[in-house]
């Protein structure tokens, strides 16, 4: 379900994108000569082309039929078989599919390289341009279908648990959270962004009913990366009752059942769930004493944790406990919440890629399965939606970044073009865009290397 939920999100990632430079190059009379959505090198699964006033089709065929090339002006539309992406080749351009070899002597008036400088600018961006406006559309359909749900801090009534990381800053469990670097956060996920991509000076905690000011150091989450990737900074408390037990675990051994409430893992209470938790994590392999109340009765039994500190059990629903708010919005407030939502999410991926520009943020990179599990294992439309407008706005970010390959490459050589009045050759651009898509093709294998490698020794 999950690579199911990725194939349909970036194939419609891919298509909308791809349409974008289709209508500029359309609008402009630039001949498109294929849109294909995954790439066909070498094989195509499937194949269309109108001409003569009807559609033409082709199946798993390595080569289009000899009479397609009577009518170049017609757009080849298709489906290749290797879905790392898609293309759309327009006439007159060097990409992913031509060089300046394969492009004829003399430039054509349908052709992209006789169209004024502006005209191309267009072209190029549109990709980016439809990209980010689907993404708002999303977010704005997402507020008018779903609303905007949300657990406000004050409603974390069982309190708030901290990592290691955030309690080596001076954090103690049940700190309440009354402001970050002068601003009051929203809700956790709010808080968290707040200390790791705006640089706060300090927190504002309420502690035992007093005011506590708990520095940050400066550039903390770039500095600290690997250790904060490894847990949540912090999460809401909620009472650990047992929803299900799996099979041939040591809740299982241990007799546990559906509806038995945690009250001590050996001498510590601990009846909310995150301490229970980080408490089993470092008793991997030891056997402990477990007391649960069933019924009126607390019973208590020894449990042998396993290697990964786990008792094999699923709580229940910590919104069960806990009251989260929705705000609902009509048809018309959802517009200008969805922009706002695409320009919050825009400004937090571009914090967030200064991470990166790091030792251990390189280690953290990820490719299509690290993007994989960001879906559910069964099929949620507001996830899917949801996640499919991030992706949006990160494929327009990535593809504006001034790479030759990438759209912003060239972005970057048309400003230089209007900047200077001189056009670079096509030759230039052939060899540009060999280096840039070798260097994209070498991250493309590291990133979706890492993953191979976590999901093996991590």
């Amino acid at each position: 379900m999950k690579l199911l939920a990725l194939l349909l999100s970036l194939s419609f990632l891919i298509i909308t994108h791809e349409f974008g430079h289709y209508c500029f190059a359309r609008l402009f009379k630039i001949r498109v000569e294929q849109f294909y959505l995954f790439f066909n090198w070498g094989f195509s699964l499937f194949r269309m082309k109108k001409y003569d006033g009807k559609w033409h089709f082709d199946y798993c065929s390595a080569k289009a039929p000899e009479e397609w090339a009577e009518h170049p002006e017609a757009t080849e539309w298709g489906i290749g078989w290797l879905p790392l992406g898609g293309f759309c080749s327009i006439a007159g351009m060097v990409d992913e599919n031509k060089t300046a070899d394969d492009l004829p002597s003399t430039p054509q008036p349908w052709e992209y390289r006789s169209k004024p400088a502006w005209q191309r600018l267009f072209v190029i961006t549109g990709g980016v341009l439809v990209n980010f406006i689907s993404a708002l559309v999303i977010y704005a359909a997402i507020m008018f279908t779903w609303g905007e749900e949300y657990l406000p801090l004050e409603n974390c009534k069982y309190g708030i648990h901290y990592s290691e990381a955030a309690r080596e800053l001076g954090f103690q469990n049940g700190d309440k959270i009354i402001s970050v670097g002068g601003e009051t956060p929203r809700d956790i996920s709010d808080f968290t962004l707040k200390v790791y991509l705006d640089d706060p000076q300090n927190v504002v905690v309420e502690r035992n009913g007093k005011l506590e000011t708990i520095a940050i150091p400066k550039n903390y989450a770039k500095d600290n990366l690997k250790k904060i990737s490894q847990q949540a900074f912090c999460s809401f408390e909620f009472p650990f009752i047992i929803d299900s037990v799996l099979p041939a675990m040591p809740a299982a051994a241990a007799s546990l059942m559906k509806g038995d409430s945690l009250v001590a893992l050996d001498d510590t209470i601990s009846p909310l769930f995150c301490s229970a938790q980080e408490y089993l994590s470092y008793q991997g392999g030891e056997t402990i004493h477990i007391s649960f109340l069933r019924g009126d009765s607390v019973y208590t039994s020894p449990i042998k944790i396993s290697n990964e500190g786990k008792i094999g059990v699923y709580p229940v629903n910590p919104y069960n406990f806990i009251e989260t708010e929705t705000i609902h919005y009509s048809f018309f407030s959802s517009i200008p919440r969805g922009i706002a939502m695409g320009f919050d999410q825009l400004a937090f991926y571009v914090k967030q890629f200064k991470l990166i520009f790091s030792r251990d943020g390189v280690k953290q990179l990820g490719g299509f399965g690290t993007m994989g599990k960001l879906f559910p294992k069964s099929w949620d439309w507001h996830n899917f939606w949801n996640t499919t407008a991030l992706f949006a706005i990160i494929l327009a970010f990535m593809n504006i970044i001034p790479i030759p390959g990438l759209d912003g490459g060239y972005f970057l050589f048309i400003l230089v073009e209007m900047v200077t009045r001189k056009k670079p050759g096509d030759k230039f651009l052939t060899y540009a865009n060999a280096v840039g898509l070798s260097l994209i093709l070498l991250l493309a294998i590291y990133a979706n290397g890492m993953d191979i490698f976590r999901y093996f020794f991590q």
